[in-house]
C-alpha cells in the first residue's frame, strides 16, 4: 500500500472509530468544543491570515479568476462571521436523540423513530477555507465524524484552521479523530475516498461542476451535492417598481462570487420601459455588465453610462459570478416558468410581485431547492435560514435540498418496546 494509501486508509479507521463514541456524546461536550472553536478563530486570526496570505498569493500568481480569489480570501471580518456562526450552532438545538415519531400498535409495541448520527461524513471541496469551519462544526454538533479533503489552492488555509478546530475539540472531550485533514495533495486521494464505502456514510463535494460530476459519477457511498446556481428573478407586471429594483440589485451585488447571486433578470413586457432604465442605472453605478435581448436592448440603449451588450443563446442558464447579468423582456408568467424550467440549475429562484395569485403559481410552479416571493435569493444560506451554517447547498431531492444543517445530516433508527410479543 503506497503512503498516500496509508494516510486516508489511516485517518478513515480512526475516524471510524471515533464515530462510535460521537454517537452518544453529550450536547454540554459538543457545545463546550464549538464555543473554544469560536474563541481560537479570534485569538489565533493572526497565524490564520498569514496562512491564508500563502494561498492568496500563489492563487493570484496562477491567474485564478476573480470569483474564485473572493472565495479563497479570509479577513478578520470573515474570521468574526465564522466564529458567530460557529457559536450559532452551539446555540441551537441537539438534533440527537430527539424522538420523531411515536405509535403504538395494536398488539401493545410501542415504535418510535429516534434521530440518530449519520456517521462518517467524507468533505471533498476547493476554494473556500470556510468551508473547513462549517463542515466540521455541524458533523460535530450532529454527532458525526469528518474527513477533510481541501483543494491544493488552499491547503495552508485549510490546514491552520483543522489544526484549530482538531486541538479545541479534543480539549473539549471530543475524541481524537472526529475532525481530520487528509495532508496529501495528490489528486488520487479523491478517487480512493469515493471507493471506501466501507467507513465513510456520505460524501459531500464543494467546488466547481468538474469536481461535483466526478463525486457522483464515482462514489460508492451516497452523495450530496448541489451543482451550479443558476439563479432568475422575475420581476412581475404587478411588482412595486421599488422593492424590486432593490432586490434586484441586492442579489445581483452584494456578494457577485457566490451560487446564490441573481444571474438572470426577467421582466414583464407591461412594467419593461418604466423598471428596466431604474435597474439599470443602479447597476451602473457599480459597473454591473448587462447582456440584454433585443427588446430591454432596445429600451436601454437610449441611456448613456451602462455597460450593454447584446446577449447571445448561451447567457441563458450561465451562472456568471461576476458583475455580469443577462436581461429578457417576457410576455407572461406562462413564458417566465417556461424560461426557469428550461434553464434554471434547481437552486433558487425570486418573484417580485404584489399579486397573491401569481405569487402563489410561481411557488407552486417552479421547481427549485428555494423558492423566493418579493426577496433575495442571497438569502439561500444555512447561517441566514437560521441553521448556523451549511454543508452546502443541495440542488438534489435525495436525501437532503437546499441549505445542509443540522438535522440534514442526521438519520433515525426504529426502536421497539414490547412486553413479551410473540409475531403470530
Amino acid at each position: 500500500m503506497n503512503a498516500v494509501n496509508n494516510e486516508l486508509q489511516l485517518k478513515a479507521e480512526i475516524a471510524k472509530d471515533a464515530a462510535r463514541f460521537m454517537a452518544y456524546l453529550s450536547s454540554e461536550i459538543k457545545n463546550r468544543a464549538l464555543e473554544n472553536i469560536a474563541v481560537e478563530l479570534l485569538n489565533q486570526s493572526s497565524n490564520l491570515l498569514v496562512a491564508n496570505k500563502l494561498d492568496y498569493s500563489a492563487a493570484e500568481e496562477s491567474g485564478m479568476n476573480t470569483a474564485l480569489l473572493d472565495r479563497l480570501l479570509l479577513t478578520e471580518e470573515r474570521l468574526k462571521s465564522m466564529a458567530r456562526d460557529v457559536k450559532a450552532v452551539a446555540s441551537l438545538p441537539d438534533p440527537i436523540g430527539e424522538i420523531i415519531e411515536t405509535r403504538t400498535l395494536s398488539n401493545g409495541l410501542v415504535i418510535q423513530k429516534k434521530r440518530v448520527p449519520l456517521g462518517v461524513i467524507g468533505a471533498i471541496y476547493e476554494s473556500r477555507p470556510n468551508v473547513t469551519v462549517d463542515i466540521s462544526t455541524l458533523c460535530l454538533k450532529a454527532g458525526n465524524t469528518v474527513i477533510l479533503r481541501g483543494g491544493k489552492e488552499s491547503i495552508h488555509s485549510n490546514r491552520a484552521l483543522a489544526n484549530l478546530v482538531c486541538e479545541a475539540a479534543v480539549k473539549s472531550g471530543i475524541p481524537d479523530g472526529a475532525v481530520t485533514f487528509i495532508e496529501t495533495l495528490d489528486r488520487s486521494i479523491v478517487n480512493q475516498m469515493l471507493k471506501m464505502g466501507s467507513h465513510i456514510d456520505l460524501i459531500v463535494p464543494r467546488g466547481g461542476a468538474g469536481l461535483i460530476k466526478f463525486v457522483k459519477e464515482n462514489a460508492v457511498m451516497p452523495v450530496v451535492a448541489g451543482g451550479i446556481g443558476v439563479c432568475h428573478t422575475y420581476v412581475d407586471k404587478d411588482a412595486n417598481l421599488d422593492k424590486a429594483v432593490a432586490i434586484a440589485f441586492n442579489a445581483k451585488v452584494q456578494r457577485p462570487t457566490v451560487c446564490n447571486a441573481l444571474d438572470s433578470l426577467l421582466v414583464h413586457k407591461d412594467i419593461a420601459d418604466a423598471y428596466l432604465p431604474k435597474i439599470a442605472t443602479e447597476f451602473a453605478r457599480v459597473g454591473v455588465e448587462i447582456h440584454c435581448d433585443a427588446i430591454s436592448l432596445s429600451i436601454l440603449n437610449q441611456l448613456s453610462g451602462l455597460k450593454l451588450v447584446p446577449a447571445e443563446d448561451d447567457d441563458w442558464g450561465k451562472e456568471f459570478l461576476s458583475l455580469v447579468i443577462a436581461i429578457k423582456v417576457v410576455a407572461s408568467l406562462n413564458e417566465t416558468l417556461e424560461h426557469i424550467s428550461r434553464y434554471g440549475s434547481g437552486h433558487s429562484e425570486a418573484i417580485v410581485t404584489e399579486d397573491s395569485d401569481t405569487a402563489k403559481r410561481f411557488l407552486e410552479e417552479v421547481d427549485a431547492a428555494c423558492v423566493y416571493v418579493n426577496a433575495s435569493t442571497r438569502f439561500t444560506d444555512g447561517s441566514q435560514f437560521g441553521l448556523g451554517a451549511e454543508l452546502g447547498i443541495s440542488t438534489q431531492k435525495m436525501h437532503a435540498r437546499g441549505p445542509i444543517g443540522l438535522k440534514e445530516i442526521t438519520s433515525y433508527k426504529w426502536i421497539i418496546f414490547g412486553n413479551g410479543q410473540i409475531r403470530p
